[in-house]
């Protein structure tokens, strides 16, 4: 095994303890949410003992934890997750004359999801309605855009925000090349 191999295996009893403890679970809480021994669940967490890849599935379940990072060499609240301006997902196949990105995580798709949206002159965003109760709220970050939601309709410029329905049909209509942030959050 290598020395990272060694490091994950020697943080993880560590890790699911902490879990365990996060989520103010017993031994005995743990070992019956995941159907793992209360014996074989305290072996693992002193590292007297370790987990098979089901095992450690079925407690990762349990503790509703990322199965991948208790294996990760370090933990998650010392970590940046970056993407540099090429890596950004795009979508290219929506609106007309209209680049989107994508800057939310994959996890949040159909909750929470924030864009990047960069229009050409006569570009334009129509949407179908979102989920029952979806909002949206675009903040234009250069030029100015026409934004309707069902029959309201006001312009915004530089700086302004909106708010508004994303479950009935709307659309994101430039006034001349704009740049805006967008939000949708779905209910």
């Amino acid at each position: 095994m290598t020395e990272d191999t060694d490091d994950i295996l020697n943080l993880l009893p560590a890790r699911l303890k902490e879990a365990r403890r996060a989520k103010g679970l017993s031994l005995e809480a743990v070992a019956n949410l995941s159907g793992v021994s209360r014996s074989m669940v305290s072996q693992i967490e002193r590292g007297e003992s370790s987990p098979t890849i089901s095992t450690l599935w079925n407690l990762t379940r349990a503790l509703q934890v990322d199965f991948a990072g208790l294996l990760e060499g370090t933990k998650a609240t010392d970590q940046i997750e970056v993407l540099r301006n090429p890596e950004v997902p795009s979508i290219d196949n929506m609106g007309q004359n209209c680049r989107i990105r994508i800057l939310s995580p994959p996890e949040e798709a159909g909750g929470h999801e924030v864009y990047d949206i960069e229009f050409d002159e006569d570009g334009a965003l129509n949407s179908q309605p979102h989920a029952r109760g979806a909002r949206e709220q675009l903040t234009v970050l250069e030029g100015a855009v026409k934004v309707t939601s069902g029959n309201a309709v006001t312009e915004l410029n530089q700086g302004d925000t909106a708010r508004y329905a994303a479950d009935i049909a709307h659309s994101i209509c430039a006034i001349g090349p704009a740049r805006v942030f967008l939000i949708v959050k779905n209910a």
